[in-house]
């Protein structure tokens, strides 16, 4: 029987050393999201102006509407315990998801690993442009973490069903 994944993005205040997680949303099992802002802390001031062009989210609203890391780390413990959680950018995600958990002075519960690793090289040649679908039918115009979740979430599903009725369809011949 088929998993179907469970999908994290976080969004960032930049990229490379000293950058910081903002927010982090994920689509459940289910396609039931969740998403919050992440107040920066009082050490984390590295801001890049290039990043907040692609994410929208102003450094004010982050600090007037985010969640201490502490609460966010104890969310995503609550949810996410036990699993394994699957992110296109683990490189840079594990990085922001550490310095979360870091400053939270918690240890995650759930296992963060690559998309790669469940993505099949006949689901690898679909993906760029079922994305690309997805992104139109779902209409999403901000690169939001919970959004971005969903749509590598139904590429990854629409992928995979493309690929099993491929195998019944040669089966059936």
């Amino acid at each position: 029987m088929m998993t179907v994944p469970i999908i994290i993005d976080f969004e960032a205040s930049g990229f490379g050393k000293g950058s910081y997680p903002i927010e982090v949303g994920f689509s459940g099992r289910h396609g039931e999201g969740w998403c919050t802002l992440i107040r920066p802390e009082d050490d984390w001031d590295h801001w890049d102006t290039d990043a907040a062009k692609v994410h929208h989210i102003p450094r004010e609203v982050l600090v007037e509407r985010g969640r201490s890391a502490g609460y966010v780390a104890d969310q995503l413990n609550y949810f996410l315990s036990g699993y394994t959680v699957y992110t296109d950018g683990w490189a840079q995600d594990y990085v922001w998801m550490a310095r979360l958990f870091d400053a939270a002075d918690k240890v995650p519960r759930f296992k963060l690993a690559d998309l790669r690793e469940i993505i099949s090289d006949e689901q690898q040649a679909l993906w760029h442009a079922t994305k690309d679908r997805v992104q139109q039918e779902l209409h999403v115009a901000r690169h939001r973490a919970s959004s971005d979740a969903r749509v590598l979430q139904l590429t990854w599903l629409r992928t995979f069903e493309s690929k099993l009725s491929a195998s019944n369809g040669s089966r059936a011949q």
